[in-house]
């Protein structure tokens, strides 16, 4: 009888302690919604976006801290305070940021924007707002098993006099070449602005909100309905996007779904474009949209825009394809930093809005040092050419001749010449090559100690900020 009741006590509490590993991590969640902006027009979504957030995330285990309205050192504060509670957690953290509110890229940069910003000209941008790399640093600079960064702010730049020189939208971020464990969301695809919307909530923060509540629906499942939902609601106007380097499953709801799509699929073979046209051909276009926006690569952008060509949805399907090939290319121009790269974009996109940013990079890096000379200067002695020997007694006789030649008595020099090293060498580059040029010494020397390297630091032209040891400062 004992043992019978003993069995009834352990048994519900095994089924108890079974569920809980799905939410034993520590979940926090920063939640940030700016409305009431100065100096340009209010936006009317973002608070409400910000209250309906909480609640979601507080139903999914955060413990959540809400602000609204800040300006730029209430915003650096919070992301501040924030990973401090992040560290006073521990390692085995989820943390999650949400944003709502405008958002604009310079120079390849994603800024997020204060409520007091009151910027005159583009260079205004990077000392009133906050920087998003700057975000995802002060995350990865404390230990925590997962950080989820999710962006409703590719709106509209509210400035006139920005929108006629900066890019739309927002730049990539790339999470797989940041700290392992982050998945950062947009809105919408790089360099496209996303809608306010009509209702309560803006078409991302209503798909997010409707795909998140259902229970047991992994993270990468949870976003593809999200881009779907969005891309539906605005009539493909907006399609969201996301990139992920996250090594652990993560759920917003513990439990088991209904649906069957919710399971994660195994990795799939990238589909090439006549694959995906075999696949969508025959169809029905809505059908083919789906299956497209779902999946979200090149190759399927580009089989559904050639089999649905001159309709509607084939054209935004190109218009898609185009501006995220643009904004890769444009990724790649940030990453290098050279006058050389950003001339590259602008041969292959010379009327875009990013073509006044690529023109002002090469102004500005007119007067950085040549890295590839720098580099060859930089490199260990033994591998420096020296100049041919000019001066016939450079060269001394072989042995034997110097056994057989009469002695010759010195005499002393009356002005005896200077010590080989005390004139420095001159250094120059000739077709790529350097050359350490020495005068000819009167006077043969032996050698002193061992050969001088030659090094020169390479500074200016350009700014350069790393995110988990991989994030370069234009943004993933």
């Amino acid at each position: 009888m004992l043992r019978r009741s003993l069995l009834s006590l352990i048994v519900p509490a095994a089924i108890l302690f079974g569920a809980v590993p799905a939410l034993a991590e520590s979940r926090l969640a920063l939640v940030i919604g700016q409305s009431a902006y100065k100096s340009v027009p209010a936006l009317p979504n973002p608070a409400n976006d910000a209250r309906a957030m909480s609640q979601m995330l507080t139903d999914a285990g955060f413990a959540v801290t809400t602000a609204s309205d800040l300006s730029q050192d209430e915003m650096r504060a919070r992301i501040s305070d924030f990973a401090g509670q992040v560290a006073a957690k521990g390692a085995d953290t989820v943390a999650l940021v949400f944003y709502a509110g405008h958002g604009l890229q310079i120079d390849g940069e994603n800024y997020l924007v204060p409520v007091d910003v009151d910027p005159k000209r583009e260079a205004d941008i990077p000392i009133q707002a906050v920087r998003l790399n700057d975000i995802l640093n002060t995350l990865t600079s404390v230990p925590s098993r997962m950080r989820i960064v999710l962006l409703d702010a590719c709106r509209n730049n509210p400035f006139p006099e920005l929108s006629k020189t900066a890019g739309h939208g927002l730049a990539i971020v790339d999470a797989k070449i940041g700290a392992p464990g982050t998945f950062v969301s947009f809105s919408t695809s790089p360099g496209a602005e996303a809608e306010d919307g009509s209702g309560a909530n803006s078409p991302y923060t209503t798909a997010l909100l409707a795909s998140a509540k259902e229970p047991g629906i992994p993270i990468e499942v949870t976003f593809k309905r999200v881009r779907l939902a969005v891309n539906k609601a605005t009539d493909g106007r907006q399609t969201p996007w996301d990139s992920s380097s996250l090594t652990d499953d993560f759920r917003f709801m513990a439990g088991t779904s209904a649906s069957p799509a919710a399971a994660p699929a195994p990795a799939a073979t990238k589909r090439s474009v006549d694959e995906w046209k075999r696949d969508l051909q025959g169809k029905p276009i809505e059908v083919a949209n789906e299956l497209m926006v779902v999946d979200g690569t090149d190759e399927a952008y580009e089989a559904f825009a050639a089999i649905f060509a001159g309709t509607p949805r084939g054209l935004q399907a190109r218009d898609w394809l185009d501006r995220h090939r643009r904004m890769v290319a444009w990724n790649d121009a940030i990453l290098a930093n050279t006058a050389a790269a950003y001339r590259s974009f602008l041969v292959l996109y010379p009327d875009s809005d990013l073509t006044a940013t690529a023109r002002k990079m090469i102004e500005r890096l007119r007067y950085r040092p040549d890295p590839t000379a720098a580099l060859a200067l930089s490199v260990p002695a033994t591998n420096v050419a020296l100049a041919a020997p000019t001066c016939p007694c450079n060269t001394a006789p072989p042995p034997e001749q110097q056994k057989a030649a009469a002695p010759v008595k010195k005499r002393a020099d009356p002005d005896p010449p200077r010590r080989a090293g005390k004139r420095p060498p001159r250094v120059v580059v000739e077709d790529d090559v350097v050359v350490v040029r020495r005068p000819p010494p009167a006077v043969v020397y032996e050698p002193v100690g061992p050969p001088i390297g030659i090094g020169i630091g390479i500074g200016g032209g350009g700014y350069r900020g790393h995110y988990g040891g991989g994030y370069r400062r234009g943004g993933y």
